[in-house]
């Protein structure tokens, strides 16, 4: 990010006169600026003042006087502002729209403390801080305002998210607190985030993290978990002051911080992940800037500051002008704005994710961006502001965009087609095709409003060339595919997206509903086509005729009018539609009816008054009639029943319109009486259902409305009897019988014989039946009344009558049935014959005459075969034993296999021909196996050859034919059958055949004489490799002399021989095809040779236009030099290259020089403008008299050489007076003295010298005195004189040389300032080249000798910074090395930290190698042992840094013996749950259970119990969490809580057997515990309480483990006391008893004592479990009891629960501490309560309150 000043807005005062604050609008159109007098200032974009006006106070009695402006903020919408007081007050002032418009006061927010910041963040969401620490929000549309967040110290600063979703708040204290008002960052943890160094006065939230400044002279960016990201520190900078203020830009990608007199920009770089700071922008005079406010769209910059100036800056990365049209400012990596240089449009293109926007470009006629960012897309409409942002993956920046629609972008890529909608961050929708013409592509988005389709978006495309695929882009899923059987060449929805039009290949135009899926084509021939704009309406060409379509819905009704030309284009404007037609020179116009378009419209949008009251205008005709009928379905559907009635009124409908007369009455009627429509009238909707023909459905209508006569009365008018009968049936009506017999009349009255038989036969009168459908002419229903009822076929007079209708009518099966029911079987067989029941007769005939079964079974295939049911008559004639009839049925119907399978079975050779027939079906099918085992079998093995030879399997046919056939045979046959397949045309065939019989050569003969010079090529390669390119080169050649130069070239080409082709063309005259191949296929420049031979061939004028053509003068110039073609390149160049004509003149010259034409060349030279040429060519041949004529007419400058050249000739000759002469007549005295002393003719010289230069006579004479005498160089005195001398005379070079040449170890202070004198000079007077070099010979020089000084200032003047810093270090001055490093070369800063660690290292110093290493100055201490300033530093540092020396001391300190003070290490600095550190934790718990038990050990235990309590929830919060390590530490746990329980019970008198308890509990855990111990303290504290029993086992056990300890082993030891109990019966011996050898004799006196009084027993008390009571383990059940927290003893009832799952306490025991605890206050039983509710969690219902 650059600023670049733009203007003064404000200017500043002489003294201090503070402007509080700016905002700009977020319209970018206003900035608010407020004064020291408390006057707001408003400017428009441009930095011109338009407006102002006064605040005012909270009291006006209180003046203004009493207050300042803090802070203030545009709503927005940018037409109100909020102002914070410090009167604790916020005003919002409505400012309106326009500049000037009343200001007024819309909302007021009262507050209990003055406002410092605050931020307008939504619509009616006013965030603001408050000096009492508070952060409330305000709601202008309540007006009310409410407490978001508190804290102790006031606000400071407050800072907005890029999102305006959340914001930051900054405190006095450093606190920085985050807070969100949307869950948009829910991912971002809410509350207190970070505590910077000093108050956070500057205060951005960038887009990757948090920048924060203040008094410290330091910028600290912070990560969004509020961890230290980057520091910029400027401590060591005098000129910069505190941080007083920051922005962020709109894009948070770059952040101002602004300070006295400077503003510091800082970038944010992606790729690396970190801030990087630009250039600073100094101003001189500036002073502190008290304010910042960044435009919205990023472009601008505005800073107030202390003395009330107000300065704009132009902010950008970059700004390039586009195509000379277009600027586009680069104000962030994210956002770009680009401008119309002529209208002055801005358009702001944003990335909303952040990312970096690269190349932006202008495309679809400059109205549309396109950008790039690394995973999306930006697509923008410039006209409407209307910007896009889409996922899009890298894809390399292939795409195609087309902007053929204005409200969607379509975007082809790697056959994906992409549609994105302005103004729409998501893809509208992607599909796959390959098909990138916009014709071939057709969306509509919303483009005509329609009911009941609120989001109309609709897309197709091809999916192939012959499909068609739609899809609903809103929803997302497939409309319909059409599939075509020819190419599509154009496609285009209607603006509904209800119909597609599409025309094919063949110029046929088709139409398809959407809705219906109905296709249908309107027209066969059409060469254009195009929907009316804004309707629905079509206009087409076919041929001659312009066909205008105004029904859509009806395509076959077209008008159509003769035109003369070609339609190009349709103008819909003003009322009007044209169709422009291009008659061969004119233009003409069709103007198409209006009319008949509003009418489609009308109807499509459901207007149908309007659209009835255009039809009614017309006359009745086809388009008309199509249209009335499409408007009657419309209406009808939409329930418009008078529209419905006109329409068929229109259409001679009559009856149709009766009804909806009659129904529109109704309806009108109810209507009338209750309002609305009348439609939803229950009878207007069962006529409705009528007029659908849905009958049933009006009758459901009526019986839901208990009309049942009325739906009598609907099925009586319909005559639908049947359906009126069974609703009365179904309702059980009275009138149920009456209506049978109305409908019984009724059917005979209408001669529905029919009918009333079945009415008769559904009531039971068979024979009345019977009659009526003889009567009907039904003679089949009464044979199938008869046969199912006994009294009719008893009745002989009814079954004659229908016998004979039936065999009148042909109805022989049912006669027959009769007749076989009757017991007339012959009758019954015949009439079963006649009438093709062939089944019937055989069922029959077997019974009754089994010899017809046969003639039966083959007149009934024959019959079947007749029928054509060809599958059915097999096995008939099988049946019948007709083999042949059945295989040639088997071949009519297809069944090859069951024809197979016949043939088969027979042996007859007569069946042969039936194996070929169905031989050549397989061969057809190409299953040649099976079709050649069948012509074997039917003895036609040729027919098998010539079947794999058709199907061009030729192996399997020539190992047929070897098998019958001979080689010479077989030969012919295939060179026959190739041949006449050649004759055919079939030469890929015939090739086949000539190579299966290895006769290649007749392949390559036949494709040669068929001119198939591909396939004869193809051939040798394959089978002649060796002679293909001699074969491409003859077959050129052979096409060269045909003259088919084309060929020709392509096997020449083939044949690599380019240079043929080139000449063949060449030697035809063919030169352009000439120069393509040459062009094409060529080395180097052979193409423009072929161009020059060309132009040569043509000459004259000509020739010059083809040179200019393929732009070719120059090198055809040169080419004319090698050619010597002098006359050519002079036309050349005097027709198109005229600046040549010189060269032209000089190579010829050049080449007459060469020639020996000097008169000539020397004219061309001078010509060439060469004249010195001329001269050089005279003083080569010695012609001097030419030479000085030439230079003297034209080269005068030159003259001088001459005379030089000649006297050089002269000096060569010893001709030395004629040389002096010559060369003082050139002026060139210098070369008469150079001349003679090269000659060694001193004297000469010197004489000369003094004759002509007398000013260098004195360097001459010293040239000759150092000569003549080589002595002196090695002499200081000497040297420095020549150095001085050297310096006098300015060859300041040769005095370094000098003065570097000086050694003399005697005097090194006279040496050293040589060298130093060198250095400065070379510094002062040479270049920095030769200064480098010298310094880097001195420096050295002065290290050596110690002047580590001066030696490090050179190489700073050279800025040889490593060299300088390694001097500084070798002399042991680090500050200046660190200097070095961190203000000229930063790069070097790391490494001059490394060798000052390795310095401070090697020294020892570890109090300085904090400030350098932390990490190698703690392990210094550590090795040294001085711990307490390791872990006093260590604390300083991260919580691992800290840990890892807490356990390397606390293992110093076990190793030492002294586990208490590790113990209040992990007390003081934590427990961490890592691996590697339980060991040390078992070895500390080990070392002080051991240690002896003292009065005020309480608070070793408890430190203990808390130490573990905190280890053991790290463990749970761990991965070791359930683990092993987890549980033995929880055991740990327990076991030191009652250690600690113990030492608090002790000190309280009620508590004593509470004490004791817990001595007998540790006894479970003396695997852990010294065992020896637990014993001893077990025993005396059960005595104490006067559990003699108890305390007699205990002690007597102890007094056996003394008595085994020199034993060494636990085997021995009784442990027959403890059966049945939890107390281990192995533990550790320990090394040494816990107690004296007098107190172990006093115990065993006293168990001595009561085992001789015999007063006690030996056993463990019982509880009621009847196991030993401090036992959590029964022994007869197993089952496992909870300890008490408080005794440890079993938890059996009456217990107190804690909310921690397995934490109880025995009542009696918990209400005995309690009490204690409450009644002693003693403080280390409130200590165990406190540790018990942070352990088991809450404690029970009964409190407990210390004082």
């Amino acid at each position: 990010m650059q600023l670049k000043h733009l203007k003064t807005l404000l200017t500043p005062q002489a003294a201090a006169a503070k402007v509080s604050c700016l905002a700009w609008a977020p319209s970018g159109g206003r900035l608010a600026v407020c004064t020291v007098d408390r006057v707001v200032l408003l400017y428009d974009e441009h930095g011109e003042r338009r407006d102002k006006f006064s605040t005012k106070p909270q009291d006006p009695k209180c003046g203004k006087s009493s207050y300042v402006v803090t802070d203030m903020a545009f709503s927005p919408d940018s037409t109100k502002i909020a102002i914070g007081q410090s009167d604790n007050i916020i005003f919002v002032y409505r400012l309106g729209e326009d500049w000037g418009e009343k200001k007024s006061i819309c909302n007021k927010f009262v507050q209990t403390s003055p406002v410092i910041s605050l931020l307008w963040l939504a619509e009616h969401a006013i965030v603001y801080g408050l000096m009492d620490g508070k952060v409330r929000l305000a709601n202008t549309q309540t007006n009310k305002s409410s407490a978001l967040y508190g804290t102790d110290s006031f606000v400071v600063s407050l800072a907005s998210n890029v999102s305006a979703t959340g914001f930051l708040s900054g405190h006095a204290d450093g606190t920085v607190v985050r807070f969100f008002l949307k869950d948009e960052a829910a991912e971002e943890s809410q509350g207190k985030l970070l505590k910077h160094p000093c108050p956070p006065y500057a205060l951005a939230w960038g887009v990757h993290s948090i920048m924060v400044g203040g008094c410290d002279k330091k910028v600290v960016a912070y990560t969004k978990e509020g961890r230290v990201l980057q520091t910029f520190d400027y401590t060591h900078d005098s000129t910069e002051k505190e941080f007083t203020v920051a922005t962020s830009s709109p894009t948070g990608q770059s952040v101002v911080f602004g300070s006295y007199d400077r503003l510091r920009v800082f970038n944010w770089a992606p790729r690396k992940g970190e801030w990087q700071e630009a250039q600073p922008k100094d101003i001189r005079h500036l002073y502190t800037i008290t304010s910042l406010s960044w435009k919205k769209d990023g472009s601008r910059l505005c800073a107030g500051t202390v003395c009330g100036g107000v300065e704009m800056f132009d902010c950008c990365l970059r700004r390039i002008i586009y195509k000379s049209k277009f600027e586009v400012t680069y104000v962030g990596l994210s956002q770009v704005i680009v401008k119309n240089l002529s209208t002055g449009r801005r358009v702001i293109l944003k990335s909303y994710y952040g990312y970096e926007i690269e190349e932006v470009k202008i495309l679809g006629r400059e109205r549309y961006l396109v950008a790039h960012t690394s995973d999306t897309l930006l697509l923008g409409d410039m006209l409407t502001n209307r910007l896009s942002e889409v996922p899009w993956p890298g894809s390399g920046g292939n795409e195609k965009f087309f902007f053929e629609y204005e409200s969607v972008c379509m975007i082809f890529n790697a056959g994906e087609l992409s549609l994105v909608e302005y103004n729409n961050n998501e893809i509208l929708g992607s599909v796959r095709t390959e098909f990138m013409n916009p014709h071939l592509t057709s969306i509509r988005l919303n483009e005509r409003t329609q009911k009941g389709a609120e989001d109309n978006k609709k897309l197709a495309y091809l999916i192939d060339i012959k499909t068609i695929a739609i899809v609903d882009l809103a929803v997302g899923s497939s409309l319909g595919t059409i599939s075509h059987d020819s190419k599509i060449d154009w496609l285009e929805l209607n603006e509904t997206g209800r119909k597609l039009l599409f025309r094919d290949k063949k110029l046929r135009l088709h139409l398809y509903d959407i809705a219906t899926g109905g296709k249908s084509t309107i027209l066969s021939v059409c060469s254009y086509v195009q929907w009316v704009p804004g309707s629905d309406v079509v206009v087409a060409q076919n041929r001659g005729n312009l066909c205008v379509l105004y029904s859509i819905d009806s395509p076959e009704t077209v008008t159509m009018f003769p035109i003369k030309g070609d339609v190009v284009n349709l103008e819909r404007a003003e009322g009007k539609t044209n169709v422009v037609v291009k008659e061969d020179v004119k233009t003409v116009l069709y103007t198409l009816d209006e009319g008949l378009i509003e009418f489609g419209t009308a109807v499509y949008d459901e207007d149908y008054n309007r659209a009835t009251a255009f039809l009614e205008t017309l006359e009745m005709s086809e388009e008309t009639e199509a249209m009335w009928r499409m408007l009657y379905k419309r209406a009808l559907g939409a329930r418009q029943l008078h529209i419905a009635e006109r329409c068929c009124a229109a259409l001679g409908d009559f009856a149709t319109m009766y009804f909806l007369h009659t129904t529109n009455e109704i309806a009108d009627k109810v209507s009338q009486e209750t309002g609305g429509t009348g439609t939803d009238y229950f009878e207007v909707q069962a006529r409705m259902a009528m007029l659908e023909k849905n009958f049933k459905l009006a009758e459901m209508i009526y019986l839901e409305q208990n009309c049942i006569d009325k739906a009598f009365e609907m099925y009586q008018g319909l005559h639908m009897w049947e359906e009126c009968i069974a609703l009365a049936e179904a309702k059980g009506h009275p009138e149920l019988e009456s209506l049978r017999q109305k409908y019984y009349r009724w059917l005979t009255d209408t001669g529905q014989h029919d009918k009333a038989g079945e009415v008769k036969e559904a009531q039971g009168d068979f024979l009345g039946g019977v009659n009526l459908y003889l009567k009907a002419g039904l003679p089949a229903k009464a044979a199938r009344l008869a046969l199912g009822q006994p009294d009719v076929l008893n009745d002989s007079e009814a079954v004659r009558r229908i016998v004979a209708s039936l065999i009148k009518g042909e109805f022989y099966e049912r006669a027959g049935d009769l007749y076989e029911k009757m017991g007339h079987s012959a009758k019954a067989l015949q009439c079963y014959c006649k009438g093709d029941a062939y089944g019937k007769a055989v069922e029959l005939a077997r019974h009754t005459s089994p010899t017809q079964v046969v003639k039966l079974e083959e007149a009934w295939g024959d019959y079947l075969v007749e029928q054509k049911r060809l599958d059915a008559a097999i096995n008939h004639f099988i049946e019948a034993g007709c083999s042949v009839k059945a295989v040639q049925a088997a071949i009519a119907d297809c069944q090859w296999k069951k024809a197979i399978h016949i043939l088969n079975v027979q042996e007859d050779p007569a069946f042969g021909k039936y194996y070929v027939i169905i031989a050549k079906h397989y061969a057809s099918l190409q299953e040649y196996e099976l079709a050649k085992q069948l012509f074997v079998k039917g003895d036609k093995v040729e027919d098998a050859v010539e079947m794999y030879t058709a199907a061009g399997r030729w192996e399997e046919a020539y190992k047929l034919a070897v098998k019958c056939m001979t080689e010479e045979e077989i030969k012919d046959l295939y060179i026959n059958k190739a041949r006449e397949l050649e004759r055919d045309g079939k030469f890929k065939e015939a090739e086949r055949l000539f190579v299966t019989v290895k006769e290649a050569d007749h392949a390559i003969i036949m494709y040669k004489k068929n001119w198939m010079f591909d396939d004869a090529c193809r051939v040798v390669a394959k089978y002649y490799p060796d002679l293909l390119m001699e074969t491409y080169q003859n077959m050129a050649e052979m096409l060269q002399n045909e003259s088919k130069f084309a060929e020709a070239e392509f096997y020449f080409l083939k044949a690599g021989e380019w240079g043929a082709a080139v000449q063949m063309y060449k030697s035809n005259g063919m030169w352009e095809e000439s120069y393509r191949v040459a062009k094409n296929h060529g080395e180097g420049d052979v193409h423009k040779d072929v161009v020059f031979m060309w132009a040569r061939s043509l000459g004259g004028e000509a020739a010059v236009k083809l040179i200019n053509k393929y732009g070719l003068v120059e090198y055809s110039i040169e080419l004319c030099f090698d050619k010597c073609q002098f006359e050519f390149a002079y036309d050349l160049a005097r027709s198109l290259c005229k600046e040549k004509v010189p060269e032209v003149h000089l190579e010829h010259a050049l080449y007459l020089r060469n020639e020996g034409e000097f008169a000539e060349a020397e004219n061309l030279f001078i010509k060439a403008g060469k004249p010195n040429e001329a001269v050089s060519m005279y003083v080569h041949n010695q012609d001097w008299a030419g030479a000085q004529r030439v230079a003297a007419g034209h080269d005068p400058d030159s003259l001088p050489e001459v005379l030089v050249e000649q006297a050089k000739l002269c000096f060569e000759q010893k001709d030395f007076q004629k040389a002096e002469g010559l060369l003082l007549q050139a002026q060139s005295p210098a070369l008469v003295v150079q001349y003679y002393k090269n000659a060694g003719m001193w004297v000469e010289a010197m004489r000369a010298c003094k004759a002509y230069l007398p000013n260098k006579l004195s360097a001459l004479q010293k040239q000759y005195e150092k000569e003549t005498s080589k002595k002196g160089e090695d002499d200081v005195h000497v040297l420095l004189q020549q150095a001085r001398d050297w310096e006098q005379s300015r060859e300041y070079l040769k005095a370094v040389e000098c003065y570097l040449k000086v050694k003399d170890d005697s005097d090194t202070d006279q040496m050293m300032k040589c060298w130093i004198k060198a250095a400065e000079m070379s510094i002062k007077f040479l270049s920095e080249d030769e200064s480098l070099e010298v310094i880097k010979v001195v420096a050295p020089r002065l290290r050596q000798l110690g002047n580590y000084k001066a030696a490090a200032e050179l190489y700073l003047y050279v800025d040889l910074y490593k060299e300088a810093i390694d001097v500084f270090i070798e002399a042991g001055e680090w500050k200046h090395a660190k200097s070095i490093a961190s203000s000229l070369e930063q790069s070097y800063t790391n490494y001059v930290e490394q060798l000052y660690k390795e310095h401070l290292q090697r020294q020892g110093n570890a109090d300085a190698l904090v400030n350098v290493d932390i990490i190698a100055a703690l392990d210094m201490y550590a090795e040294r042992g001085q711990w307490d300033k390791c872990i006093d530093t260590a604390s300083k540092q991260n919580y691992k840094v800290l840990q890892k020396y807490v356990l390397m001391c606390a293992a110093h300190l076990i190793q030492k013996q002294e586990p208490h003070k590790a113990l209040q290490l992990f007390v003081q600095h934590g427990a961490p749950a890592a691996p590697q550190s339980f060991d040390i934790y078992r070895r500390l718990f080990g070392d002080l259970v051991v240690l002896p038990d003292k009065p005020d050990s309480y608070r070793m235990w408890a430190d203990l119990r808390d130490f573990l309590l905190q280890l053991c929830e790290n463990l749970s919060r761990s991965s070791e969490a359930k683990s092993a390590a987890h549980q033995e530490f929880e055991r740990m746990l327990l076991i030191a809580h009652y250690y600690a329980t113990r030492s608090a019970a002790r000190g309280v008198e009620q508590l004593a057997e509470i004490a004791a308890k817990l001595c007998v509990s540790l006894l479970r855990h003396t695997e852990v515990v010294p065992v020896d111990r637990a014993f001893h303290e077990a025993g005396l504290a059960c005595r104490a309480v006067g559990w003699e029993n108890m305390g007699f086992v205990f002690l007597n056990h102890f007094l056996d483990l003394c008595d085994l300890l020199e034993d060494g082993s636990m085997n021995t030891v009784d442990h027959s006391s403890f059966v049945g109990t939890d107390i281990p019966c192995e533990a550790r011996l320990p090394k040494q008893l816990c107690v004296t050898d007098e107190q172990r004799e006093q115990i065993r006196d006293w168990v001595l004592e009561v085992c001789l009084s015999n007063r006690l027993d030996q056993v463990l008390p019982r509880d009621e479990r009847n196991c030993y009571e401090a036992s959590l383990v029964d022994t007869a059940t197993g089952l496992y009891s909870l300890p008490c927290i408080i005794s440890g003893y079993p938890v059996l009832r009456n217990k107190v629960q804690f909310s921690s799952e397995g934490k109880v306490a025995n009542t009696e025991d918990w209400n005995k501490f309690i009490t204690a605890a409450k009644t002693t206050h003693n403080p280390e039983c409130q200590d165990v309560l406190n540790f018990i509710s942070r352990w088991c969690g809450s404690l029970p219902t009964s409190t407990f309150a210390f004082h």
